[in-house]
């Protein structure tokens, strides 16, 4: 992973904190143990739930090493509370007639299905730096979208 910034919410660097604690303090030791069993059983060319264990060992191992690298990087977005869109910020946009609200997050945290968009996205990023009754232009596949700008927390 790369050294590039970060940006998380308290409660999502608390999580990443739990599972990498979880990761190498319990499932990196049950594995260790699952393999050592596995081990005893004897010739490890066939042994299945040997080499299942290697993969699981693996995968625990690199997401360790991902949740190290993201926490080494981060930066806390603190929530909203400026006159201008920026990470943290919550809006509420009227597009085609209807009204959206939306959060600013980091990669880390997008979940567009749930009104989190990524400060990297061409929509977050096109917020970014407006203030309350701008027009935001996004270009999408069908054509321009328009969204005002109605709230900003």
């Amino acid at each position: 992973m790369s050294n590039k910034v970060q940006y998380l919410f308290q409660d999502k660097y608390d999580k990443l904190k739990e599972e990498l604690k979880f990761l190498t303090k319990t499932k990196k030791l049950e594995i260790a143990k699952r393999i050592d069993e596995a081990r005893q059983m004897g010739d490890l060319s066939e042994n299945a739930e040997y080499h299942a264990a290697r993969e699981d060992m693996g995968w625990t191992m690199a997401r360790a090493r991902e949740i190290t690298s993201i926490l080494d990087n981060s930066e806390i977005i603190t929530k909203g509370g400026s006159s201008s869109i920026g990470l943290g910020s919550t809006i509420t946009v009227e597009v085609r007639g209807k009204e959206k609200e939306y959060t600013i997050t980091g990669p880390q945290e997008a979940d567009p299905l749930n009104g989190k968009i990524s400060n990297e996205s061409p929509l977050g990023s096109a917020f970014l730096g407006k203030k309350k009754g701008d027009v935001v232009e996004v270009q999408i596949p069908s054509g321009t979208q328009e969204y005002k700008i109605l709230n900003i927390q």
